[in-house]
C-alpha cells in the first residue's frame, strides 16, 4: 500500500517562499510518476507540476519560473519549492503518485494517479 504524507505548508506574504515535502512509502519510489496538485474551495483540483522517473518535468503555465518540482530517491521524498508566491497560489496542495508504464508528464491526467496525500494548506497574503 503506497502512502503519501505532505508537509511544509503555511502562511506567507506575497513574494515569499515555501517548500512542500511529500514522503512516499510502500512503493518503488524511483520508478513512480509523481505530481503536485492544488485546489481552492469551490473549484476543481488543478495540476501544478509533474515529474517522471527520469526527472522529466512539466509545470502549469502560472507557476513556470517560480516553482520547482524535485525528488530525492534516497529519502523517498518529493518536493515542491515555491518562490515568488502570489495570493492566487493560495490553495490546498496535494501530492500524487502512481506506478505507470508510461508517464507523459505534460499529458498525465488527475485520474491517472491512484495515490494521494491528505493535503497541506498554503496561504499567501497580499
Amino acid at each position: 500500500q503506497v502512502q503519501l504524507l505532505e508537509s511544509g505548508g503555511g502562511s506567507v506574504q506575497d513574494g515569499g517562499s515555501l517548500r512542500l515535502s511529500c514522503v512516499i512509502s510502500g512503493g518503488s519510489f524511483s520508478t513512480l510518476c509523481m505530481g503536485w496538485y492544488r485546489q481552492v474551495p469551490g473549484k476543481e483540483r488543478e495540476v501544478v507540476a509533474t515529474v517522471d522517473s527520469d526527472n522529466w518535468q512539466s509545470y502549469t503555465d502560472s507557476v513556470k519560473g517560480r516553482f520547482t518540482i524535485s525528488k530525492e530517491n534516497a529519502k523517498n521524498t518529493l518536493y515542491l519549492q515555491m518562490d515568488s508566491l502570489k495570493p492566487e497560489d493560495t490553495a490546498m496542495y496535494y501530492c500524487a503518485a502512481e506506478a505507470l508504464d508510461v508517464c507523459m508528464v505534460s499529458m498525465i491526467r488527475e485520474k491517472d494517479f491512484g495515490y494521494w496525500g491528505q493535503g497541506t494548506q498554503v496561504t499567501v497574503s497580499a
